[in-house]
């Protein structure tokens, strides 16, 4: 498998009738509108959502595609919460999977896609990916494109510089607990007196928090955000990551974090499928110096999206088949061999395509196998509708200790003073 390099910013150009905007959403010509062969479809921006539209218009070229491409996550969630309080809706929407709670809280908002058939095909997607989009009700309000399986990449030429291991089961090995991350990470720095991680927020709490069994909410839907001892211990993992002066300290896609990857200013990142373009894209000449160790703890998710229909949606049935089509198995298989995003469709786990997949760019690291089986180990845990707003305030209180001199022994107590500001419990 070879990863594309072409940028997620940059637009592909359009193959028959596709209309994109970078303008606000709803100003998109072509979607919408009654049209039975047309949708308005709104999506984040930076992931490439126009290459599955070509695709989708190509094969049909009678379908319109009106692709607004919003902004980030949270901006997406945002207007369309907008939208949904009275202003115009698309027909299609892409939520991140940490957003997608507070949408759940009021499935009317949206079509139950149960109404289209998605009873008949909730079964080709796994379990806890789909519960996470399944209201109290029944009511399924969304389709999973992708699941973030999770490892680390790390540097081969740096750990052998460090006298580590380059093997990546000899590196797994070194790791399988946080600690022991911890650990590694201060001997490499101990014997070449640079950074280890990339940083700890994302690369080491955001990791250890998705491995617990309860995160902030409990099976019946109660916040538990300050008093799980599971949450608290990863936060501590953190803090501890901090204070054994491992990290580099630059924010996952920040300026400083693109421009110390090529430098190699650190040499390990926790790295879920998703991510790999980014090495090859920002990174080209490191091109074999990189390999994929497993998650200390052995499995791990970072990210994951859904395709949901607002319930004003003009042209749901074009939305719908959309959805079906290119959100189907082979699909998915389709885009995890050709951008990397790992497929939510267990059936496929077993395909060769998959479990023999490697990357060349990461010494031939059989990708698939790995990422696959980080989210089997998986179980899944209750997302609220404030899982997004907790963990952001979790990873704020984080960086402000990392980057800005917080005081680590007041930290947690910060964090959970600002949550409880921001969400009102």
């Amino acid at each position: 498998m070879k990863l594309r390099t072409s940028p997620p910013f940059v637009l592909l150009a359009a193959v028959v009738l596709v209309v994109v905007t970078a303008c606000s959403p709803g100003s998109a010509s072509g979607g919408g509108g009654g049209d039975p062969k047309a949708f308005e479809f709104w999506s984040m921006s930076g992931i490439d959502q126009q290459r599955s539209v070509d695709q989708y218009v190509e094969k049909h070229p009678d379908i319109k595609v009106g692709l607004t491409e919003v902004g980030s996550s949270q901006e997406t969630a945002q207007a369309l919460t907008t939208a949904l309080a009275g202003g115009k809706v698309p027909d299609l929407v892409l939520i991140q999977g940490d957003e997608l709670p507070k949408f759940l809280e009021q499935p009317q908002n949206f079509h139950d896609l149960r109404e289209f058939g998605a009873d008949e095909i909730k079964g080709d997607y796994l379990d806890w990916v789909m519960a996470q989009a399944t209201a109290e009700g029944g009511e399924i309000i969304g389709i999973p494109t992708d699941v973030g399986g999770l490892a680390v990449a790390y540097r081969t030429d740096l750990f052998a510089a460090a006298g580590l291991p380059t093997d990546r089961d000899e590196v797994s090995a070194l790791w399988p607990t946080w600690d022991d991350f911890i650990a590694t990470g201060q001997r490499y720095v101990a014997a070449t007196g640079k950074p280890f991680v990339d940083n700890v927020p994302t690369s080491v709490f955001y990791q250890a928090v998705n491995q617990v069994s309860q995160k902030y909410y409990d099976d019946a839907g109660n916040p538990i955000y300050a008093d799980n001892p599971e949450v608290k211990e990863a936060f501590d993992i953190a803090l501890r990551a901090i204070d054994a002066g491992i990290s580099a300290k630059f924010s996952y896609a920040s300026e400083g974090w693109n421009a110390a990857l090529p430098r190699g200013d650190y040499a390990v990142v926790s790295a879920p499928s998703w991510m790999l373009n980014s090495f090859t894209r920002i990174a080209p000449d490191t091109a074999g110096k990189w390999d994929i160790a497993t998650i200390p703890g052995g499995a791990g998710n970072w990210g994951g999206s859904y395709l949901a229909i607002p319930a004003r949606a003009a042209n749901p049935e074009a939305a719908w088949n959309y959805i079906k089509e290119m959100q189907a198995p082979e699909r998915q298989l389709s885009h995890f061999l050709d951008v990397g995003t790992l497929p939510t469709t267990p059936a496929v786990y077993d395909d060769p395509r998959l479990v023999e997949a490697t990357e060349p760019f990461f010494s031939d690291a059989p990708i698939g196998k790995i990422y696959t089986q980080a989210v089997l180990g998986l179980q899944p845990f209750h997302m609220g509708p404030d899982t997004g707003t907790i963990g952001s305030e979790f990873l704020n209180a984080l960086v402000d200790v990392e980057q800005a001199g917080g005081d680590p022994a007041t930290a947690w107590d910060r964090a959970v003073g600002n949550i409880r500001t921001a969400i009102g419990q």
